[in-house]
């Protein structure tokens, strides 16, 4: 589909989008309907999976109940790290994902989820994808798996949590970190140990000492995981991963099957959580940032000239993670947007 195709697409109301569906071979068809499944990254009952949920009647909403999706928890269906091989079996149709966990098969991956000193703002990120060529360079690198890119989710920061005081970049020199994809490479060249733990690992790391930093997802998903009883200090702006990118990504021959309406259900529904997301997120922050200091946490705050002075060391490691032709002109495209936002 092209950009100006789908555009188009995307300024369907409602009542354009309820559709009747085809026949689906891939899918269970019961009267009309397509049903889908769909695990996401998340623990039942948190915030963003309430939000994967809200996803999912949305879709419904939109094709008049022709595609139905289940939403699972992350690890409900499969264990993570198996979500990707099991959509493309085609186990189930729909995965939320984190394409930083792929990074090292898929090296444009690591770009498509987070830029490490990158875009500090989410719209900033989310208009590379839909304004630029994000979304057709996103669908390239699954393409060749059998999986379609459908739209990301996009917000902002994840902060660094550190058992030791940090005041400058320079102190993440000689430290030991948990970070993954294009974050874990970017991390090292600035001197850091990195160790790529699973995200159910990150409290017990911080705790046993294992690692002095580490991140692990936004500010409220991380008091509530209860990162203030094992870190002290929790740091601003996340460098790491100053805007982030999970993304819905469908088996292909099961996206095949539905009609033009319904991938733009999933399409609408997509950018409308994204927002919405971001900006619970927004609004979330200066509440969970006030509850980590009563608990004792001590808030850093980077220097912003700091964080500026670095981005271009930043650009060296990205250019040695943009591994092959793909990657990078992913990379390139996204250099580019940053010179004309003059944050190079």
């Amino acid at each position: 589909m092209t950009r100006s195709n789908r555009r188009g697409i995307l300024r369907l109301g409602a009542a354009a989008l309820a559709a009747p569906a085809i026949v689906a071979a891939t899918s269970v068809r019961a009267q009309g309907t397509t049903t889908w499944r769909m695990q996401a990254l998340w623990g039942g009952g948190t915030t963003p999976m309430e939000f994967e949920e809200r996803f999912c009647a949305r879709v419904a909403e939109l094709t008049g109940g022709t595609l139905q999706i289940t939403p699972f928890a992350g690890g409900q269906i499969v264990p993570a790290a198996q979500a990707f091989d099991a959509v493309r079996g085609g186990a189930f149709e729909l995965m939320k994902t984190f394409d930083g966990y792929t990074a090292g098969r898929i090296p444009t991956h690591g770009f498509s989820s987070t830029v490490p000193f990158g875009f500090p703002e989410a719209d900033q990120y989310e208009a590379w994808f839909y304004e630029r060529d994000g979304l057709e360079l996103a669908r390239e690198s699954y393409a060749s798996a059998g999986l379609t890119y459908v739209a990301p989710t996009v917000y902002g920061e994840e902060p660094i949590h550190s058992r030791v005081p940090i005041t400058s970049i320079a102190d993440l020199n000689g430290l030991k970190g948990r970070f993954v994809g294009l974050a874990a490479a970017v991390m090292a060249d600035f001197g850091v140990a990195v160790s790529p733990l699973p995200t159910s690992e990150v409290y017990s790391a911080l705790d046993r000492g294992l690692v002095d930093i580490a991140d692990r997802g936004d500010i409220k998903a991380n008091y509530e995981e209860g990162l203030h009883e094992v870190a002290g200090y929790l740091v601003l702006p996340g460098i790491h991963q100053p805007s982030t990118a999970t993304a819905y990504v469908a088996n292909t021959r099961a996206y095949d099957t539905l009609d033009d309406q319904q991938r733009a259900a999933l399409e609408v529904a997509a950018r409308e959580v994204s927002g919405a997301l971001r900006q619970n997120i927004i609004v979330a922050n200066g509440e969970y940032i006030a509850r980590f200091q009563e608990a004792g946490v001590e808030i850093v705050d980077l220097d912003p000239q700091d964080i500026a002075d670095n981005r271009a060391r930043a650009v060296e490691s990205w250019a040695r993670a943009a591994t092959d032709d793909l990657s990078t002109r992913m990379m390139e495209s996204q250099v580019a947007l940053m010179q004309e936002l003059r944050l190079l």
